[in-house]
């Protein structure tokens, strides 16, 4: 049995709705820093074979979850656990300031970036951009059901970086007025395709037809090893509207075709043959 306290950030992090794969996998990091500080000899090593079902549990869409469970070593020593568990939330962090490096020398002046949904990488890209003297505006969607597109309106509002919201339905009436589309991902899979907040296919789809190159931001944490595209399994999660029940599926996949790179700390990769 886990521990009460570990049971708690498990929970929360089924329920979060508006931060991603990279949020997930480090509070997950968090989770077992947080074990190794309750438990040791045989009743950890019980409790992480427990985590490494629980945690891709939480969202079995995300590689970055289920890379994290793999990264943590089945072992009756609080140390080892702290130690891997501290490290990964390391190479996170350098992971995402790499990535927020790389991908702003994609940012030209003038440039407009349209977005779907909040993801940290394409946050730290902007910031990084915008560090860099590049005056850009960009173009996001509100992100319905959960919102997401408004915390990052929020985010850039308070960078002071120009931006405009659109609702999810224009994605094609406005990704013409881009000259770049990043988006973030919660999974690439082994052969390429690429899992992220529903909406992501439609606006590669609209990209493709205007000649707007399309980008997708993630850390090597979340390429999978094994998944393919055909094997995802997207969660559909429970949404009613006036009384009427809502189709809410949470992600969509899009294909490797529609995708000119994607931007990793190990650099810009072109799927599937370099994932």
């Amino acid at each position: 049995m886990l521990p009460d306290e570990v049971r708690a950030v498990l929970e929360e992090m089924r329920t979060e709705r508006i931060h991603g794969a990279s949020w997930l996998a480090m509070r997950g990091a968090e989770a077992y820093v947080l074990l190794s500080e309750l438990l040791e000899g045989e009743e950890l090593e019980m409790a992480l074979r427990e985590m490494r079902r629980e945690i891709p549990s939480v969202n079995r869409t995300m590689a970055s979850l289920y890379n994290l469970a793999r990264f943590i070593p089945i072992t009756g020593s609080p140390e080892i656990v702290r130690s891997r568990a501290g490290e990964f939330i390391r190479l996170a962090q350098e992971a995402k300031r790499e990535i927020g490096n790389i991908g702003s020398e994609l940012i030209d002046e003038n440039d407009v970036v349209i977005t779907h949904s909040f993801s940290s990488a394409v946050l730290e890209i902007l910031k990084s951009a915008w560090r860099k003297g590049k005056r850009f505006r960009v173009i996001l969607t509100e992100s319905a059901p959960d919102y997401e597109g408004i915390a990052l309106a929020n985010e850039l509002h308070s960078l002071g970086i120009p931006h405009e919201v659109i609702t999810d339905a224009q994605l094609g009436l406005f990704a013409k007025n881009a000259t770049l589309a990043l988006v973030g991902a919660d999974n690439v899979t082994k052969d390429g395709y690429v899992v992220n907040k529903a909406g992501t296919y439609p606006l590669a789809l609209a990209c493709h037809d205007s000649g707007v190159p399309f980008y997708v931001a993630a850390e090597s944490f979340k390429l999978h090893p094994e998944l393919e595209s055909k094997e995802v399994e997207i969660v559909e999660r429970p949404y009613t509207r006036q009384g009427h029940r809502v189709r809410n599926f949470i992600f969509d996949v899009t294909p490797w075709r529609y995708v000119r790179g994607i931007i990793t700390e190990l650099g810009v990769l072109v799927p599937p043959k370099e994932i």
